[in-house]
């Protein structure tokens, strides 16, 4: 597509418990993870590829996400509210979508660390959505370049780019990064207030809607207190490597 989506949720609204006991005063999103926060990591990628409007849903301690988003000035931001009922990330979507323009739109999580050169992920994604055979289209990385993941891989991907996860669990050969490039069209007919995105993944994989395309920087999980200093250590290696 030649237009970037102007719009990306930022998906700020859980309890953190994984990441305990860093998240027993601070919500999830500002966490820090070499000096910046994991929040200001998803930002910094969204201002790089030309995103102006984020929409950022909250619930814990949702006040601290408000006052460090008070101050930002690259973008227009609006806040899904979350604070009476915890969502999860499709229930989630479904609240945020009227106050969500742009169709497709990026959504992503704040808990994982990228790395890029060149062309920026969002933008690749953007030039490889097409709207006649997608739903969404996932950024993904190869298992064995997941780090600090502790999943066994998420999706299976084939020559086309369809994404697959049928049987029953097992090794996969691909992750998810957190982002992807939704349409709208699919977040419809909740099963209730509370439910997640697999929801809406699970219909597109099985109309044949559901696209993967792979990261091509490093992608690190930060979902748990250890990880942090492992992607610490690794990005100061990379840094010194290339210095």
């Amino acid at each position: 597509m030649s237009n970037l989506p102007g719009t990306s949720m930022i998906m700020a609204a859980g309890k953190g418990t994984r990441m305990m006991p860093l998240t027993a005063t601070r919500p999830k999103p500002l966490v820090t993870v070499a000096g910046e926060t994991l929040l200001d990591h998803v930002l910094h990628l969204l201002a790089d590829a030309g995103v102006g409007r984020i929409v950022v849903n909250v619930h814990y301690l949702p006040d601290q996400i408000e006052a460090h988003l008070a101050a930002e000035e690259r973008f227009q931001v609006t806040i899904s509210d979350e604070r009476a009922l915890l969502r999860d990330t499709g229930g989630g979507l479904v609240q945020a979508l009227p106050l969500i323009p742009d169709d497709p739109f990026f959504c992503i999580n704040a808990d994982n660390w990228f790395t890029w050169q060149g062309t920026n992920p969002l933008v690749r994604l953007a030039e490889a959505w097409d709207p006649a055979k997608m739903d969404v289209l996932m950024l993904l990385v190869p298992h064995e370049r997941a780090n600090n993941t502790k999943g066994i891989g998420d999706f299976d991907l084939d020559g086309q780019g369809r994404i697959s996860r049928e049987g029953p669990k097992r090794p996969r050969g691909y992750d998810w990064t957190g982002v992807q490039l939704l349409s709208k069209h699919l977040v419809t007919a909740p099963p209730s207030e509370v439910f997640s995105t697999n929801v809406f993944w699970d219909r597109a994989i099985a109309a044949g809607r559901c696209f993967g395309l792979v990261h091509q920087g490093e992608w690190f999980d930060v979902g748990y207190p250890e990880a942090i200093g492992l992607t610490e250590a690794a990005l100061a290696s990379a840094q010194s490597a290339d210095g």
